[in-house]
Formats: structure tokens, sequence, C-alpha cells
């Protein structure tokens, strides 16, 4: 199975279902469009300046430009904020559908925000999210990478 490392909060909020899309400066690949594919979170630290951007985005009204659902997303962020160490760094969390790539600017009404604004960078949805019990400890890498784990 294919993996793709996403830094934290990130991966976690992926897996919680607060950020159904995946932003990258480019399209996925179509060989893993409509694959499952591992969500790893990476080695790198949580980064309390993110955590508080993220809070006063979600708290005022550009909240649309986070690409989180923030009924789900304030709880956990508000958690991490006072201990960010109960993010869990370079595992698998879980795995997700890599569903086809649109322009950013195309779905930004699905979050408050204007609808059809033009370019942007590429959103990748993901869905059919299965978290793992436990999570699987893995090194990781950029791009995607073979993870041998379970296919959850």
């Amino acid at each position: 199975m294919k993996a793709l490392t996403i830094w934290q909060p990130w991966a976690s909020l992926i897996v919680a279902g607060a950020k159904p899309y995946e932003f990258r400066e480019w399209p996925a690949p179509r060989w893993v469009q409509g694959q499952r594919i591992a969500i790893h979170a990476g080695a790198r630290s949580v980064r309390r300046a993110e955590l508080a951007d993220l809070l006063n985005r979600l708290a005022s009204d550009i909240a649309w430009t986070t690409g989180l659902r923030p009924e789900i997303a304030l709880p956990l962020l508000e958690r991490w904020w006072r201990a960010p160490q109960l993010l869990p760094l370079a595992s698998v969390l879980g795995t997700a559908v890599l569903g086809t790539p649109r322009r950013s600017g195309e779905i930004t009404g699905e979050f408050g925000g204007p609808k059809d604004r033009p370019g942007g960078n590429w959103a990748w949805p993901l869905t059919d999210i299965r978290p793992l019990e436990p999570i699987v400890p893995a090194k990781g890498a950029q791009g995607f990478w073979d993870w041998g784990g379970s296919d959850a």
C-alpha cells in the first residue's frame, strides 16, 4: 500500500474526519487516485504557532481558509494546544481512499468561503477514513512511499 507522510496536526485531523482534503502544489498522480493509502504522521515536532494560527482562524470570519470542519477540528486543536504531546509522530494513523484532485479554489464554498475562486493548490479528497487501532510506528518518506502494514 502506498503511504503519504503529513505533518501534525494535519495527519490527525484527516484521520479524525476534520480535514477532508490534503492540499499540495501538485495533483496526485493518476496511478494512486481511487486507491487506499496510508496516512502517516511525520516525525517533525508539532509547532505551537501552527496550532495557534489554526485556532485563531477557526474562531474568525476566515475559518474557511483552514479547509477544516470546525465542529470536529476545534475541540481537537484546543486539546492539542494544551497537550501537543498527544499528537503521535512517525506513525501510520489510518488509511483513506484518495479521490480525484481538484483545484482548491473549486472547493472553498464547502467551507463557507467564496465559491469557485480561481487557481490555488490542489485539493486531494480523502474519503472512507479508517483509523488504525493501535497506530503503527513507521519512519516515512517524502512523496508516496511503500508501507507494508495492515490495509485497515
